[in-house]
């Protein structure tokens, strides 16, 4: 347990020490905000703000102090008073950002709906990728009904016609027909694109079993219908074909659809597939290693994981990613050697990435070794980590 108390204790005596330090009075104030004494402590972070008397252009530590009482007015629920200290320091706060967001959500917390719905807009018109926005922009315009949710996505998909986020947004909250046509044109989009983490994205609806059912049986359909006539669909009017690309991106989506249904045997036979289109493609080697990852063959993940990386050597995910399933499979020495090809000349791989604090090499390193039953280089490898946990 922590004991906030005596954390409190020690920061009064730090402050009393070195009252003109800026650490002394922040650290005061927030043992204070850990106790949830949100009074006492916007009373220390004020008083010390008042002897701030020369800020200067862009004082990055000044506008910290802001954002924090900021951040403990809010925790407080001080809303309005927090609208005031935006409005008031403004000028002093670096971060223009967080004022438009913080702004937006007081309103709506405050029930100020169309100054909220305006702000919302303003920061959708920033970044139309941002999900918390839209988000926030719904609750503005308080739908009742899932036809009035739709039509606030329609709009602003009308707005920016080039963002993803008001097409995939829908499709949490959709049902029937309606659903089954908006999942229709976004996969169309994606896959003709070639977007690779399209299954990413759409991994979420997969809680809801008519979703995951109706995804199946429209893919299946598009690698049919491209077999057949190079079309999404045969009864489609449009005389222009898709290119081959969508076929292998259907088998890569097809894949990881039976993987994350634990079809392991489909899931193979997909993506070897689509291997065989395009020989090539990495990421299709990668799926293909998390495909035998979650079958528990560790050791087939490995092969083709070296087989992914040595299609693009220079790649250092991919190399970091075939040492680390190397080390799960216990193979230390040949996860020590891909580790060499990106680290520093002169120096053995595991000096230089222990100088260099890579814990994930460490931690995996101790697990590969306790396996083993080496236990000296197991506790060996602890102490490392431990060594950087605790300086």
């Amino acid at each position: 347990m922590r004991d906030l108390e005596g954390y409190k204790d020690t920061r009064y005596q730090l402050l009393v020490l070195r009252p003109t330090q800026r650490a002394s009075w922040i650290g005061y104030a927030m043992a204070f905000h850990l106790i949830k004494d949100y009074e006492t402590a916007l009373k220390i972070l004020e008083e010390f703000r008042k002897t701030q008397v020369m800020v200067k252009p862009f004082d990055y530590e000044h506008s910290e102090l802001l954002l924090y009482q900021a951040m403990v007015m809010k925790e407080a629920g001080m809303y309005d008073e927090l609208l005031m200290h935006l409005d008031t320091f403004e000028p002093q706060i670096v971060d223009k950002l967080y004022i438009s967001e913080t702004r937006a959500e007081l309103n709506l917390l405050l029930e100020n709906y169309a100054t909220a719905e305006a702000l919302y807009l303003e920061l959708l018109g920033r970044n139309p990728e941002n999900w918390a926005y839209y988000e926030g922009f719904e609750k503005s315009r308080r739908p009742s009904t899932e036809e009035e949710r739709l039509a606030v996505y329609r709009e602003r998909a009308e707005k920016t016609p080039r963002a993803h986020a008001p097409k995939r947004l829908p499709l949490n909250f959709t049902t029937g027909e309606t659903f089954t046509q908006l999942i229709d044109r976004f996969l169309r989009q994606a896959l003709h694109k070639g977007i690779p983490p399209l299954f990413v994205t759409l991994r979420k609806l997969y809680c809801e079993r008519w979703k995951v059912e109706t995804i199946e049986n429209l893919v299946l359909g598009y690698v049919e219908s491209m077999k057949s006539c190079s079309k999404f669909n045969p009864a489609d009017d449009d005389s222009v074909l898709e290119p081959p690309t969508v076929l292998l991106w259907a088998y890569a989506f097809l894949a990881q659809h039976y993987d994350y249904l634990g079809n392991t045997a489909k899931a193979l036979e997909y993506v070897n597939t689509a291997i065989e289109h395009t020989p090539t493609l990495i990421e299709l080697y990668v799926i293909k290693t998390k495909i035998y990852k979650h079958a528990g063959n560790v050791e087939e993940a490995v092969r083709c994981l070296d087989e992914a990386q040595s299609l693009d050597t220079a790649d250092r995910y991919t190399n970091s990613k075939c040492a680390k399933y190397m080390l799960r499979a216990n193979m230390i020495k040949e996860a020590e050697e891909m580790c060499a090809k990106f680290t520093r000349e002169g120096v053995s791989a595991v000096d230089n990435l222990n100088e260099m604090q890579c814990m994930w090499f460490e931690t995996e390193s101790m697990r590969a070794y306790q396996r083993l039953g080496k236990w000296g280089e197991a506790l060996k490898k602890c102490h490392e980590v431990d060594r950087v946990r605790t300086v």
